[in-house]
């Protein structure tokens, strides 16, 4: 058994359209491959070695004969291809029902409710990427005082404001008015999420200070019954947001994917008790995936593998590394959209590292198999989805 385990969450790195991509838009998505392609090849020294050129054939990243990892990777068993949906099925908990999306804007009655509730009349109402609107409304923004108000592909209700004219805890109160408030029921979407930004019209840019306001899963995840059994739960990144701050017993928000690593590099050299330090790194679709950005994409692929070089110096012998992901976010295809794909699974131990034997864990048939054996480790009780391959991994 594992004292601790690192579940690290590359967020949109898919490796391959699902059986069912084309009843999403997306068949022929492949996020890893067509960025390898795209760029020449992927220089992943690390990565490569704990086979995930074993997983799919992806330039740059031949297949290794003797991986220091156990690799696989898994199928989406949720209905959607989300953040919210991949994050909770890979706890445990599936979605079978979609979030609602409005590719065409909020109905009028979401939107005076969003007035009524807040006393503010709104920018936008639209789908929309967000440097776009904000380039496109940052200025009317800042003569009216109203924030805008936008969407995307995802189920998402997003507000922007610049930090001077909506202070942040501002901007933060709004959002929870429209999580408890305004996106309620039929239009109950799966993040509110607060965009702030500074500077001067042609000038507009992000801040680190985005929060997302998630929906609270309908039973317990994986990390509920971790931290009822004492055990610790530490979130790295948007993972406490992503779980609605349920079931944790500490955080670490974070300002980049540099920024996560090194948090998650500083945990493995601490004596944490035993648990779990889930980390999500959302650069990749943030600003990579969602931008079209290939080239960046590929340079923060590199960049992960070098900090994932220095992580794997601080595992211990008895401390479990699973490297997966949530869906896709192929940025080398029309439109800026989540795409529906297979999930990467490398999971690494020293134990595992000596192996002379590779060790295939297969197409698993569910992002829950990670919850699954996270239980099992730890002896919780069985989750009703998802096979654990911790035997596997112990053999």
């Amino acid at each position: 058994m594992f004292k601790r385990i690192f579940v690290i969450v590359l967020d949109s790195v898919g490796i391959g359209a699902m059986p069912d991509a084309h009843e999403y838009g997306d068949a022929g998505a492949n996020t890893l491959v067509h960025i390898a392609e795209h760029e020449g090849g992927l220089a992943l020294p690390v990565l490569t070695s704990m086979g995930l050129g074993l997983i799919e054939p992806i330039a740059g990243v031949p297949a290794v004969s003797r991986p220091i990892a156990a690799f696989g990777k898994m199928a989406e068993l949720s209905i959607g291809k989300d953040t919210t949906s991949g994050h909770w099925e890979l706890a445990g908990y599936p979605v079978f029902t979609s979030f609602p999306v409005y590719p065409q804007g909020f109905p009028p009655e979401v939107i005076e409710r969003f007035k009524y509730y807040t006393g503010l009349d709104v920018l936008g109402n639209k789908a929309a990427s967000g440097t776009e609107i904000m380039a496109e409304l940052g200025e009317e923004h800042m003569h009216t005082g109203r924030p805008i108000v936008y969407t995307s592909a995802d189920s998402v209700f997003q507000i922007a404001a610049h930090e001077e004219i909506i202070p942040l805890e501002r901007l933060y109160e709004l959002c929870r008015i429209t999580r408890e408030k305004v996106c309620i029921g039929d239009h109950a979407v799966g993040r509110i999420i607060a965009r702030p930004f500074v500077g001067e019209p042609g000038k507009f840019s992000r801040t680190p200070n985005r929060h997302d306001y998630s929906l609270e899963p309908q039973s317990d995840t994986v990390l509920d019954m971790m931290k009822k059994a004492g055990l610790t739960v530490v979130g790295v990144g948007k993972i406490a947001d992503i779980y609605a701050h349920r079931g944790l017993t500490q955080t670490y928000p974070t300002k980049s994917n540099q920024h996560g690593m090194e948090l998650v590099l500083r945990l493995a050299e601490e004596h944490l008790p035993e648990g779990i330090i889930m980390t999500n790194l959302v650069d990749f679709d943030s600003i990579y995936g969602h931008r079209n950005d290939i080239t960046g994409y590929a340079k923060a692929l590199e960049e992960f593998d070098s900090a994932l070089a220095g992580l794997l110096t601080k595992i211990k012998d008895d401390d479990l590394l699973l490297i997966t992901a949530d869906h896709g976010c192929d940025p080398t295809r029309p439109g800026t959209d989540h795409t529906r794909e297979y999930v990467p699974l490398l999971a690494y131990s020293r134990h595992l590292a000596k192996a002379k034997q590779p060790l295939h864990l297969g197409v698993r048939s569910t992002f829950a198999d990670v919850g699954a054996t996270v239980a099992d480790n730890f002896g919780l009780a069985p989750l009703a989805y998802g096979q654990s391959f911790l035997k596997d991994l112990l053999r």
